[in-house]
């Protein structure tokens, strides 16, 4: 008699798309990093995510696969990674500087996330910038 709730569960969970299964195609993104304190021209990189994978992960892969992007963070208990710098610039407090995550929606919109690089689930042709500037 419970074979068959069971079973009708199973079958459900089967048809329903991408319930069970995950897409394998990777998610373009490109990560820019712009510098607005010394007013140098931002520099491009493709890489992609995982199917709702972190931006975390996709920075980690660019970083494995190209020599010149790199990255440091650090991991706070509380609030989790935190991005100290990238390609040797690092923000500090004296100077009021900091790493900016920003999005560049595929529709040109210019987003603050309200997550860091830990949470944010890039979405297909977005740009990821990473801006270091002020406060």
């Amino acid at each position: 008699m419970m074979m068959v709730p069971v079973l009708l569960s199973v079958v459900l969970l089967l048809l329903l798309p991408g319930t069970l299964t995950q897409t394998s195609e990777p998610v373009p993104i490109d990560v820019v990093v712009e510098n607005s304190v010394l007013g140098t021209s931002p520099v491009t990189f493709s890489t992609h995510v995982v199917y709702r994978g972190i931006l975390l992960g996709a920075m980690k892969r660019l970083m494995d696969s190209n020599a010149n992007f790199k990255f440091t963070y650090t991991e706070d208990p509380n609030y989790g990674p935190y991005l100290e710098s990238v390609n040797g610039v690092a923000g500090n407090d004296k100077d009021h500087t900091f790493w900016l995550l920003q999005v560049k929606t595929p529709d040109g919109k210019i987003i603050t996330p309200d997550v860091g690089i830990g949470c944010y689930i890039p979405n297909a042709k977005e740009q990821i910038i990473l801006k270091f500037t002020t406060w």
